[in-house]
């Protein structure tokens, strides 16, 4: 608490005089590029990874960056807040492209591996639930299983929480009309390095200038 608060009184005094103007321009609306769905690990900064800017991410954080699918109604099949985040983000914001953005040394994939035990976590256990399925093997998917089992259902679970968000009907209507596209990403720690997952060769690739150059090609 103590480098927080002494971290707001420098952005007050040394930050803000040159940030002000940006800022009023905020508070008259924001038109973020994307949401950007990321783990609340303290480790995971996305707007310094993808150097952005004040009102360029719409972002969404939770423990192993999940979002939890619709029922056959269309309805959360749990906490309303991130159903109703995404709402908000695609029918009010119109934000064209959604990121699920994965890490290395995820404490919920961990878990998730049974390899960090949750006794008295309820409401943990119960919210792990909704990425089980990225311990399932998915044969399309080719994904580097040398690297530790946690990482790499971390990786899986990017790809798993696409597949619910496709579960809320407008999601789905967005992306089959190309108003909207879902992105799977994985940030490495320990190299900080961002990786995409690329459909076409089944696998995550670092996002460097080369790489970002391609994927900037294919937005059309």
């Amino acid at each position: 608490m103590k480098r927080l608060l002494q971290g707001i009184a420098h952005f007050h005094k040394n930050v803000r005089p040159g940030v002000r103007e940006t800022f009023a321009k905020l508070a008259l609306g924001q038109k973020p590029d994307c949401l950007f769905i990321a783990c609340s690990d303290s480790r995971v900064v996305p707007n310094l990874f993808a150097s952005s800017d004040p009102g360029d991410l719409f972002v969404i954080r939770n423990p192993g960056n999940i979002v939890a699918p619709s029922d056959e109604s269309g309805k959360s099949q749990a906490d309303e807040s991130e159903a109703g985040a995404i709402e908000f983000a695609l029918m009010y914001l119109g934000v064209p492209d959604i990121v699920v953005c994965g890490h290395s040394e995820c404490a919920a994939m961990r878990a998730l591996c049974g390899e960090v035990h949750l006794e008295g976590a309820d409401h943990l256990q119960a919210w792990l639930r909704h990425a089980e399925e990225a311990l399932n093997d998915r044969p399309e998917i080719t994904l580097d299983t040398a690297q530790a089992r946690h990482n790499f259902v971390g990786q899986m679970n990017a790809l798993v929480q696409l597949d619910n968000l496709r579960s809320y009907p407008f999601v789905a209507e967005q992306e089959r009309a190309g108003k909207l596209r879902l992105h799977a990403w994985w940030f490495d720690i320990a190299n900080a390095e961002v990786q995409a997952y690329d459909p076409g060769t089944q696998r995550f690739h670092v996002i460097d200038e080369t790489h970002a150059t391609t994927l900037i090609a294919r937005l059309g």
